[in-house]
């Protein structure tokens, strides 16, 4: 019988209890860590490492753009403004390219940065006083 590997079923569990806002954030953490990753991997001549980053970056957007809901004007934007963010990523990775990575990253960091304000005023308006993130 094989062994459970502990920090897979602790992240696991993790994810479980998180709040939907949580798990934005999360999404938003880890487009950020694969943009990073790629730039990183383009300074280094590693095409594959390269690829790889990018899609998962790619993924993410493309899962944050299936979630948004309603027909709203917001919500509008926000599709645009993550296809942008999608054909950034997309362009630095056919191009083999860091600069659009740089305008993708500065989008993504801003919705992280307004969501993780999102969640601390949620939790001040029901829980009181201050949280953390």
């Amino acid at each position: 019988m094989a062994m459970q590997n502990p920090y897979a079923s602790y992240q696991k569990q993790n994810i479980q209890f998180k709040s939907p806002g949580e798990l934005t954030l999360m999404l938003y953490d880890g487009c950020l860590k694969f943009i990073r990753n790629g730039k990183k991997a383009i300074a280094a001549g590693e095409i594959e490492k390269r690829n790889e980053n990018l899609i998962k970056a790619q993924n993410i957007i493309r899962e944050l753009m299936i979630t948004l809901k309603g027909e709203s004007e917001t919500a509008q934007h926000m599709m645009r403004m993550y296809d942008f963010i999608l054909s950034r990523i997309s362009d630095a990775n056919i191009k083999n390219d860091p600069a659009p990575l740089k305008e993708a990253e500065s989008f993504v960091k801003e919705f992280r940065d307004t969501w993780v304000e999102v969640i601390k005023q949620d939790r001040k308006n029901r829980f009181g006083g201050a949280t953390r993130i």
